[in-house]
């Protein structure tokens, strides 16, 4: 990057988004950063309006918690995620975050629009950028329906296209027996499948997003068809 500038770190997070749990991680994306989270409640739009205002009111929290100004940036549609107020909002950053809902949603929502361009300039300029369940899917480049395996995938926002994402991992199992397994099946050459258990992350490696960190309290996997490695706490995925 020009100016010695270089892009901030990556967390791909499997739950718990502005939750206690998820303090220490978030603490440490915010470390020498301008204390701006913005909060991007996207995924949740099609839930309601209570649906939002339960994203904001816990992204409140969680940096009052933290310290820092909890920005929400209200993109809920693709009018008011190509709104230049919305866009100038993201300005600043030190962390930037998707939350819940649905990945699809989220990327058809942002693709495009000034409030992504924004975020992938204040990403680029050094601000941590993070997805948590819906937000992790949506920054792969590819976007399951995962009630219709057969369906065709839909297109992320492609940060990190060589990742393929399965949050909430530690209970996938018990929610749909064998999604695991027939999704491991179908990844291509090149691709690396990583499911993310609950309140845990993989965090990049500043701007190597080819190297990972696990943080939290369970693990990530690597998923392949021979089987699922572990990767604890502190353990270092390369992918």
């Amino acid at each position: 990057m020009t100016d010695g500038v270089r892009p901030g770190p990556v967390a791909l997070v499997g739950s718990g988004e502005y939750l206690p749990a998820m303090l220490e991680v978030e603490a440490a994306l915010l470390l020498g950063r301008p204390p701006r989270y913005v909060q991007l409640p996207t995924a949740a739009a099609e839930e309601g309006r209570a649906s939002i205002d339960r994203w904001v009111s816990l992204g409140a929290e969680q940096a009052a918690r933290l310290g820092v100004e909890a920005v929400p940036v209200l993109a809920l549609d693709r009018e008011t995620a190509d709104d230049v107020t919305n866009a100038g909002r993201v300005a600043g950053a030190g962390l930037i975050y998707l939350s819940g809902g649905s990945p699809a949603y989220l990327a058809e929502t942002l693709r495009g629009t000034r409030v992504w361009e924004a975020v992938l300039a204040e990403w680029r300029r050094g601000a941590a950028l993070a997805g948590c369940s819906a937000g992790a899917v949506a920054l792969t480049a590819w976007v399951p329906d995962l009630r219709r395996l057969d369906a065709a995938p839909r297109e992320g926002l492609v940060v990190v296209p060589w990742l393929r994402v399965l949050p909430h991992f530690d209970r996938l199992d018990r929610w749909a027996p064998g999604m695991v397994d027939s999704v491991a099946a179908q990844v291509a050459p090149g691709l690396t499948l990583v499911g993310i258990d609950e309140e845990t992350a993989i965090t990049s490696d500043g701007d190597d997003l080819r190297r990972w960190t696990v943080r939290g309290r369970q693990a990530a996997w690597v998923l392949t068809p021979e089987g699922r490695r572990p990767y604890r706490a502190g353990e270092e995925l390369v992918v």
